[in-house]
């Protein structure tokens, strides 16, 4: 048995169709808060349910009855987070370092663990967390593979973060010009199953991304270039962002603008 944890978001979600589709044993953590509609599809689909919270150890045990392998891509961030309730510390870090430590002693037997890109080189709370529970899961014993996708496309090629198509308005972040390997949850979700069974991925931490390095300006002019529109451009200069950043009280307000700066700066996979 395989459970995924994080079932009702972009890539758990998309991790439970690909492996209901190639009718794998697969069942999902889902909370008492998860959406309904998403539970529901989850369901249809064959995916055995059962109830469960990172916060709340009690609820592990049951989950890990039988299961083999997991795939956790659960975060707290950005539409769960609730400040000092659903959010990094509790939720990304303890949780899920707790999580680990039951998960060995129910003698799972490999464990994928979706991180966070190794690019930034800025203050970031939720960075910080995703690392901190990489080095507890290398020390657990279980197999392991972690992976660090780099920018989703589905979210930064979207109005959530400033490129907002529909209405031919967009962001850019810094200048600009530096180049991004933006990939698809699609893809992530492919590497997660097939890091079930490659003997390359056994302990390894894998960086990914995208086929082709785009910067914020190459991706505006695939835009117009399909929709025939001109794109008016907002600039985010570097220096607002690094103000916003040291601004932030909150971790969530503090690893946004960070993100945005990593952005900026570009990540270049080779």
């Amino acid at each position: 048995m395989i459970l995924v944890i994080g079932a009702t978001g972009m890539v758990g979600g998309q991790v439970c169709r690909q492996l209901a589709m190639e009718a794998l044993p697969v069942r999902a953590m889902i909370r008492n808060s998860s959406d309904p509609a998403k539970v529901r599809d989850l369901s249809d689909m064959g995916v055995e349910l059962v109830r469960g919270d990172l916060r709340d150890t009690s609820t592990f045990a049951p989950a890990l009855k039988n299961v083999s392998e997991v795939i956790l891509t659960a975060s707290s961030m950005p539409f769960s987070y609730i400040a000092n309730v659903n959010d990094i510390e509790n939720v990304d870090k303890k949780g899920v370092m707790n999580f680990i430590d039951r998960a060995m002693r129910e003698y799972v037997e490999k464990f994928i663990y979706l991180s966070f890109s190794g690019h930034l080189d800025e203050e970031c709370p939720l960075q910080k967390a995703k690392r901190a529970v990489e080095n507890h899961l290398k020390k657990s014993g279980i197999k392991y593979t972690i992976l660090r996708p780099s920018f989703f496309m589905e979210v930064w090629l979207t109005p959530a973060v400033g490129f907002d198509a529909e209405h031919h308005h967009v962001h850019l972040y810094g200048d600009g010009n530096k180049p991004i390997s933006y990939i698809s949850y699609r893809d992530v979700a492919r590497f997660a199953i097939e890091s079930l069974t490659n003997p390359a991925a056994k302990n390894a931490i894998l960086e990914i991304g995208g086929p082709n390095q785009l910067s914020q300006w190459d991706a505006v002019r695939i835009f117009e270039e399909v929709s025939g529109a001109h794109f008016d451009i907002e600039r985010i200069p570097l220096e607002v962002l690094e103000k916003q950043r040291l601004d932030a009280k909150d971790p969530m307000q503090k690893s946004f603008p960070t993100l945005m700066i990593d952005a900026a700066k570009g990540t270049l996979l080779k």
